[in-house]
């Protein structure tokens, strides 16, 4: 056993990771995110690259999330009312609306962010949801700058169903914090 590589001995026989599923490609998929049909304000891309290319699993992931628009102005992202979004009702979570809200804050925030070494995280969030939405439907959630400070960001983010109605209203305070 001392002598097997890192993949034999941590993945059981037939396991779904393998070395290909490492691949850029695959990372990729795994984050939800299409480069060629996601818009990218051009002068952020440096910024989000290592986002887009490792940040590894987060809530994102588990929620569904797809982004589809990145820029200081605006995020933009769409997400499933599937078994990982829904009450026990089977309409969407109102938890679920709210990490999608933060989820596009923090990233916004994170965008406009122009010391290096430093980070958004959510110091505030409240909403107000006006409208459920059933299981097999999917959520826009498009989020706002309110408040770019030093060290504080406001967004507003409306999330509305595949109609155009809204579904979720939100205000997220942000800190802009020293990394690590």
């Amino acid at each position: 056993m001392q002598n097997q590589d890192f993949w034999s001995r941590s993945r059981p026989e037939g396991s779904f990771f393998t070395r290909e599923f490492f691949t850029r490609e695959a990372i990729l998929q795994s984050l939800l995110i299409n480069v060629h049909t996601m818009k990218i304000e051009e002068e952020i891309r440096d910024r989000i690259q290592p986002f887009i290319e490792g940040s590894g699993k987060n809530m994102g992931h588990a929620l569904g999330i797809e982004f589809v628009t990145f820029s200081r102005e605006e995020m933009k992202a769409t997400m499933p009312v599937n078994q990982n979004t829904v009450q026990p009702m089977r309409i969407l979570h109102g938890g679920a609306s709210v990490a999608l809200a933060e989820t596009l804050a923090s990233i916004g925030a994170y965008l406009n962010i122009r010391e290096e070494g430093k980070t958004a995280v959510g110091l505030e969030i409240n909403a107000n949801h006006v409208r459920p939405v059933p299981e097999g439907g999917v959520v826009t959630g498009v989020s706002r700058p309110i408040h770019r400070g030093s060290q504080t960001q406001v967004w507003e983010t409306r999330i509305t169903d595949q109609n155009g109605k809204l579904v979720s209203i939100s205000r997220c305070t942000l800190a802009i914090v020293k990394r690590g």
